[in-house]
């Protein structure tokens, strides 16, 4: 009897011992779980000033990107991320609401095979019109573009993916495959820019450089030029999925 009532403790205390490490265990994935979840910040971002401009389940944050309503015909929110649509009746761009001037705005991104998109920041101006596809709307800024470089091997490397398009093509290739999420970093610190891609800066410039200040002296089409403008997400006709935007201020 004595025997079994010892015996019953020790597998009592093993049992309580067991459970109480897995708990801990638990516990202490949290954090490393956290960090993985797509559209939310970790706590060591927001001690760094990091922001969320998408939560992963509403639109809030993004308009049209001459300032509409959000543009439900052409981009819808999936499995986390905004998605670019073609409804075959026009395309639109988004813009952010918010307007930042030195900043660091991070986003993962994918594209459809063939797939084109990219990011336009100094905007300029936009433009909306009607055209054979349909109602258009478009940001006119520099762009970090976002493009399946294997679709088109002879195309302008001034156009491939990390490049600052039609400007400054990338110092390499860094993209992942059609389909994979890529991470992305794009640094406006004051007249500097760098595009990050993959943890590889592709691309690095002055904006009062001779190149760069005459693609944004074009952009803006004889108007005066502005030094800060919302973030706009490209419709090019072609699938992407945005997630995990976050922007951290450099001017405060």
């Amino acid at each position: 009897m004595q025997l079994r009532r010892n015996l019953g403790e020790w597998v009592s205390r093993c049992y309580h011992q067991l459970v109480t490490r897995a708990l801990l265990l638990a516990l202490t994935a949290l954090p490393l779980l956290a960090a993985d979840l797509p559209n939310t910040l970790t706590e060591a971002e927001k001690s760094a000033g990091w922001i969320l401009l998408f939560d992963g389940k509403t639109t809030a944050g993004w308009l049209e990107v001459t300032g509409l309503p959000f543009p439900t015909d052409s981009w819808k929110i999936e499995d986390g991320s905004l998605r670019a649509l073609n409804p075959g009746h026009g395309f639109q761009d988004l813009r952010s609401e918010i307007v930042p001037r030195s900043f660091e705005f991070q986003f993962d991104w994918k594209i459809a095979k063939g797939g084109n998109s990219g990011v336009k920041y100094l905007v300029q101006k936009t433009d909306r019109w009607t055209n054979a596809e349909g109602l258009q709307a478009r940001a006119r800024g520099l762009e970090y573009q976002l493009f399946d470089d294997a679709s088109d091997p002879s195309l302008d490397p001034r156009k491939h993916c990390g490049a600052l398009y039609d400007a400054i093509a990338p110092a390499h290739a860094a993209a992942r495959p059609v389909g994979e999420f890529n991470h992305s970093l794009l640094i406006v610190r004051g007249g500097h820019v760098e595009h990050w891609l993959n943890g590889e800066n592709v691309v690095e410039f002055e904006t009062a450089s001779p190149l760069v200040h005459g693609v944004i002296l074009k952009l803006a089409a004889g108007k005066p030029t502005v030094p800060e403008s919302f973030l706009s997400l490209q419709n090019h006709g072609t699938p992407v999925w945005f997630r995990n935007l976050k922007l951290r201020r450099l001017d405060r």
